[in-house]
């Protein structure tokens, strides 16, 4: 046997310091977007990415930002101001943000032949939002075919219809196919149809486009999870209770928004679809139920037209959101549905939250909590900011500008064009917050849990 030497032995062993820990996944998360941000930025003010002039700092910072957090509010039309390199960077930008930077740099990484190491796993199994992080690097390829079979499925379809309008020429409908495809399967909201000539309304409202378009939106605004765990089915025969409890809660928040939109927008003397037949009232509403959640594509050429009770829908339905882990925003359908089935086991006198023969995870309520209650701080302060900085802002338009930014949506009351520097900058910081999510920016800043030494007499607060 061999023993090692006293002196072998005295050789001090390197101390994981603080300064030699890996990043955490969350801040790795936040420091990845902010990257992209500023470089997205510097590429759209080169002088190649304009159509005339430059870009300004704060045009391009504002429209990077919007692409890569995939809202779609812009206070430039891309179009008339970018250049076609402009417009493919855009469209790249809306790419990376949607499927999630985590996986482009994976597939780059896998491209230069080097190893994905732990700390990258991690991070992309919370940019994916999956709860165990097996085999990431296959589902990332799995994701990525499936992504781009979608979309170019899209964009064929598309290009076969707009292709027979005789306003655009062919390589017009190509491009513009591929973009919106990505861009609404990616629930960007970006449009190269405002400010192109015989299309002052933006995007095409036939009843064709609005379908394609529809679902593609839908289709993205399920998550990543998903989509794998329905694509999966025929093998596994099973739904896992997160895409079970998604598309109860997805096809509740269409279905009533639709119905919504439908009484609202109908009447004879006020409705922005008065005039519409009722096949045309029912697609139309149906398609903005759909886009109001995320996407950002107006059914209704003129939003200033809404009535108030379509307006207050879609701040509710922006504010939700879609599921985890999908190309949109919001507090999540997650949180919504986890806070609704709390509140109902609490009714119920159950000790803890219960759906489908299941009980939920401990500490599932709290974060859902969490995520409510800084949204909603997110959501007034920026909102009151906007108010204080903008005299000519009313608190409806204010409101709504703040939710939209907050969801990734993108949709707006003709107010993103008027929003100065300030005004700028607080939607610009909202759109960012919003594409990472509450709990990932907090677990970011937050300092490491430390154990609690010493426990406290229980005492109780007045609620309610």
């Amino acid at each position: 046997m061999q023993f090692f030497s006293r002196r072998s032995s005295m050789i001090p062993i390197q101390r994981l310091t603080p300064s030699h820990r890996p990043i955490p996944p969350a801040l790795r998360l936040v420091f990845g977007l902010a990257i992209l941000v500023i470089l997205g930025t510097l590429i759209l003010m080169l002088p190649i990415s304009a159509s005339d002039q430059p870009l300004a700092w704060n045009e391009a910072l504002f429209t990077a930002t919007s692409a890569l957090s995939v809202t779609g509010l812009s206070i430039i039309t891309p179009v008339t101001a970018l250049s076609p390199f402009g417009q493919i960077v855009l469209l790249t930008l809306i790419q990376i943000g949607g499927v999630g930077f985590m996986v482009v740099a994976v597939v780059i990484l896998r491209l230069l032949g080097r190893k994905v190491s732990l700390v990258d796993r991690l991070t992309l199994s919370d940019s994916l939002g999956l709860l165990v992080p097996g085999a990431i690097v296959s589902l990332t390829r799995r994701v990525l075919v499936t992504v781009g079979i979608i979309e170019g499925l899209g964009a064929l379809l598309l290009f076969l219809h707009w292709r027979q309008d005789a306003r655009l020429s062919i390589e017009q409908a190509a491009f513009f196919a591929i973009f919106h495809a990505v861009s609404a399967f990616c629930n960007a909201g970006f449009d190269l149809f405002s400010g192109t000539p015989g299309f002052p309304d933006g995007i095409p409202r036939d009843n064709f486009s609005l379908i394609i378009l529809g679902s593609l939106i839908f289709i993205g605004g399920l998550g990543i999870p998903v989509i794998a765990d329905v694509l999966t089915y025929y093998r596994d025969h099973r739904l896992s209770l997160h895409t079970r409890l998604t598309l109860i809660v997805v096809s509740f928040l269409v279905i009533s928004g639709m119905v919504g939109f439908f009484v609202a927008e109908r009447r004879l003397d006020v409705g922005a679809l008065r005039d519409e037949p009722v096949s045309r009232q029912l697609l139309i509403t149906l398609f903005q139920s759909i886009s109001s959640r995320t996407a950002g594509f107006a059914g209704i050429a003129d939003f200033s037209d809404l009535t108030p009770p379509s307006k207050l829908l879609m701040i509710t339905l922006m504010f939700i959101g879609c599921p985890p882990a999908s190309m949109g925003g919001g507090i999540t359908t997650g949180t919504f549905a986890i806070l609704t089935i709390s509140l109902w086991g609490f009714a119920r006198g159950l000790p803890t939250p219960q759906f489908a023969g299941r009980s939920l995870a401990t500490g599932t309520a709290r974060r859902a909590a969490a995520v409510l209650t800084i949204s909603l701080f997110v959501v007034l302060l920026s909102t009151w900011l906007i108010l204080i900085t903008h005299k000519e802002a009313t608190l409806d338009v204010a409101v709504f500008e703040v939710v939209s930014a907050f969801a990734t949506c993108g949709l707006t009351l003709n107010f993103t064009s008027e929003l100065n520097l300030f005004g700028q900058i607080v939607i610009a910081l909202v759109m960012f917050w919003g594409r990472l999510g509450a709990l990932t920016i907090v677990i970011a800043l937050a300092q490491p849990g430390r154990t609690q030494l010493v426990s406290y007499p229980e005492e109780q607060i007045l609620i309610g």
